[in-house]
């Protein structure tokens, strides 16, 4: 969009009057007995066009244009993707339209007492139609003051446990209504294959099936079966489609892909969302896919996702994304050709801000867009509203949000989250630590003692509501002294001053601590280095770092490094000299008792990597599920094998796997196959393992990857104990898209791996034949 453009905004904005039809003194749509479909009629026959228009629009919430008014600069606001106002339009004006009618839903509305007031404007409307509040609530509610924050989804992901996602799911709707909000845009379910990009921490990994299991997983918590009443929340399965994927790494990207490789690997998570789950709203990507932008591609958009999937209700724009056809993509003159390529493409809600109504207001009138189209997209909108319960209870009461919010079943919710997210990469007897040996401390590192754990989409929260890292091992180090040395939190500006003073502490410990890594806290917006629109042509630590970490490792004190991130970093030094090392990923707000309850020992580590990390930015994409051929030759500066495989973990107890087996040798194509193997823990303690199942098509008409995951458990034994752990897959297991994007099934011979990770000297195999 031209600046220009954003500045046409009609302050006075009379309402245009397409044939308003009498309001009755009792409508039918306020009649909360009748069905949500004959109350969506009743209401649709009584707007006009316009206000059937201004249910798409959505615009940014009040206190947030303020500030962005104060801020920002215009060339910020176009090129930006989190903070807006609108040139033109101040928000009196903006209370205004919707007193009008001519404002469908709200976002970045971070306050009970905004959505409240928002809620009372719209009441003033000729048809009060309530709004729809949407948040990036990506890991709890975190925009929100008080929220429970839980690891972010690289976290969730590492798991491996989609019960315990969709339970924080729940909680999170829960809060969300509590506070004003009734949707959410998540999950991200987008295929993370490039460490680069720094929206990695946003998604659930690199692997199309565990994506696909923990996306169902979060959608249903959030919607719950049904998506009715007042403890639901919509979920918004984003972004359509490979933006993990950009060609140079960075968010929004070009992407390039066969149909092939598009419904093999990136597909399938929207599918599984769409048939298991049901999400009641979809959201497009930023980037192009093979030359057509994402928002403008009516072949994803209605022929897939509508049309083949069954996706049945509305999609939303991602920020100005609409706008970005015609101004970064240029395949549309103006904005108004643009918004008529996506609203005819499938998209049925603007985020965000103001020149959509008109412009598709003008469509209609040319004949380009016809009112059957709106009518779609309104009658969905509102749909949503009638379900959520917004027409009889659109308020929130203040005082009761301390009954919900960040309650103990929450907190306990988020430990048990981190617990199993946080992935023991290494350990030389180490760990757990035992202060009787270690009895005095040295704890230091950037990502030691802030908010830095908390994660992108998070902005501050009540320090009481925090355990990070230095507060957890202070109340888990029983006995021991620990003294914190605090070299700074920002990764661009460590104090070299501190930094020689840790050194100098550590020679005088029996153990040091010390926790580095990225930063994506959203409260640090000029600071951070890892999130979204922060991607890097690097994937080492950052800064003075590294510098940190070998220079205490030198003094001789036996040494722990945690890494807090929401990418892979590429550690290789790290990897090779330091005895202990832990990725924490994002813990969230319980992230600094979960990560000292394995420290010292309370709990046995189990989490297992749900991407790959490379060591070194040039093996980028080093996917588990790669082609046969991809490494044929090796790296003639380097090892071409990943610096820790996907699925890896270990754990401080010892599994063994053995005798596993299918149920027969011969299959036919439609029929079931079982297959067991026996776990058992050959070591001293009780311990949780993620037992993971790969199959390969042996042979192939289209080459196909050396393994791919098709089912997983996380199983809990005692000391000593076995367990047959059984599997069942089916056709659709077995089955790919070809190089001519036709699905088939081949027969021949598959091979089934079973194992702790992706490693093959990990895997027990066997083979079966498909007649």
């Amino acid at each position: 969009m031209k600046i220009k453009l954003l500045s046409i905004l009609l302050i006075a904005f009379q309402p245009l009057v397409f044939g308003a039809n009498d309001i009755p003194e009792r409508p039918l749509y306020l009649d909360s007995s009748l069905p949500v479909r004959t109350r969506v009629e009743n209401l649709m026959s009584l707007m006009t066009l316009q206000e059937k228009v201004a249910q798409m629009c959505q615009y940014v919430g009040l206190e947030h244009m303020r500030d962005a008014e104060k801020n920002i600069t215009e060339e910020e606001l176009l090129n930006g993707h989190a903070r807006g106002f609108y040139k033109g339009l101040h928000s009196t004006g903006v209370e205004r339209m919707v007193t009008r009618g001519e404002i469908g839903s709200f976002l970045h509305v971070l306050t009970p007492a905004e959505a409240n007031h928002l809620q009372k404007l719209a009441e003033k409307s000729r048809l009060k139609i309530p709004l729809l509040i949407g948040i990036d609530a990506i890991h709890g509610n975190g925009l929100v003051s008080g929220s429970t924050i839980y690891p972010s989804p690289i976290g969730m992901a590492s798991t491996f446990a989609p019960d315990l996602i969709e339970q924080a799911s729940r909680q999170t709707a829960l809060e969300m209504r509590a506070t004003g909000s009734h949707w959410a845009f998540t999950p991200n379910i987008e295929i993370a294959c490039d460490a680069r990009w720094g929206r990695v921490g946003e998604t659930f990994g690199e692997d199309p099936y565990l994506v696909s299991r923990m996306g169902v997983a979060s959608i249903k918590g959030l919607q719950t079966d049904n998506l009715t009443g007042l403890n639901t929340v919509l979920a918004c399965a984003k972004h359509l489609v490979a933006g993990g994927i950009a060609n140079n790494g960075t968010n929004a990207g070009p992407v390039e892909l066969s149909e092939g490789k598009l419904r093999n690997f990136f597909l399938p998570p929207f599918k599984a969302a769409i048939q298991e789950a049901k999400p009641f709203t979809l959201m497009p990507a930023h980037n192009e896919l093979n030359g057509v932008p994402c928002h403008a591609n009516k072949w994803l958009m209605t022929d897939i996702i509508r049309n083949e999937y069954g996706f049945d209700g509305f999609i939303v724009s991602d920020w100005m994304d609409m706008e970005a056809i015609s101004t970064r993509h240029r395949i549309a003159e103006n904005t108004t050709d643009a918004f008529f390529l996506s609203v005819d493409g499938g998209v049925d809600m603007h985020m965000h801000g103001p020149v959509f109504s008109d412009a598709i207001l003008k469509l209609i009138k040319e004949g380009k867009l016809t009112e059957e189209r709106i009518n779609k997209a309104c009658a969905k909108i509102l749909e949503a509203k009638f379900q959520l319960g917004l027409f009889e209870n659109r308020y929130v009461t203040e005082a009761d949000i301390k009954k919900t919010v960040f309650s103990k079943a929450h907190q306990q919710t988020a430990l048990e989250i981190a617990r199993r997210s946080i992935v023991l990469l290494k350990n030389e007897t180490l760990l757990p630590v035992d202060t009787r040996k270690f009895k005095k401390i040295l704890v230091t590192g950037p990502n030691a003692n802030n908010q830095s754990i908390m994660g992108d989409w998070v902005f501050e929260q009540p320090e009481k509501n925090v355990s990070t890292i230095l507060k957890g091992i202070k109340e888990e180090a029983s006995g021991a002294q620990i003294n914190y040395v605090d070299v700074g939190w920002n990764l661009r500006a460590l104090d070299s001053a501190k930094i020689e003073e840790a050194v100098q502490t550590a020679k005088s410990s029996d153990l040091a601590i010390v926790v580095v890594g990225e930063d994506s806290f959203r409260q640090h917006w000029k600071e951070k280095t890892c999130g979204e629109n922060r991607d890097r042509m690097d994937i080492t630590l950052w800064g003075k770092q590294h510098y940190l970490v070998e220079s205490i490792y030198k003094t001789g004190v036996p040494t722990i490094v945690i890494l807090v991130n929401g990418r892979p970093l590429a550690t290789g030094w790290i990897a090779e000299n330091i005895p202990a090392i832990i990725e924490a990923w994002e813990p969230g707000s319980m992230g600094g008792k979960a990560i000292a309850e394995i420290l010292f020992g309370k709990v046995n580590p189990s989490g297992k990597l749900p991407i790959t990390i490379p060591r070194h930015v040039g093996q980028i994409s080093t996917v588990y599920n790669h082609k046969p051929s991809q490494f044929l030759h090796p790296y003639i500066d380097g090892d071409k094998t990943p610096l820790y495989p996907f699925g890896y973990g270990l754990s401080y107890t010892s599994f063994k796997y053995s005798q596993l087996k299918a149920d027969k040798t011969d299959y036919d194509a439609n029929e079931e196959i079982e297959v067991t193997v026996n776990v058992s823990n050959t070591g001293e303690r009780q311990g949780e393992e993620i037992v993971q199942l790969y199959i390969r098509d042996d042979y192939s008409n289209t080459t196909r990857p050396v393994k791919e995951l098709k089912r997983f458990q996380r199983i809990l034994l005692e000391k000593g104990e076995s367990k047959v752990v059984s599997f069942r897959l089916n056709r659709e297991d077995l089955s790919y898209y070809n190089h001519k994007a036709e699905y088939v099934l081949e027969p021949g011979t598959f091979t089934v791996m079973v194992g702790g990770s992706s490693l093959d000297k990990e895997l027990q195999k066997v083979k079966f034949n498909v007649k």
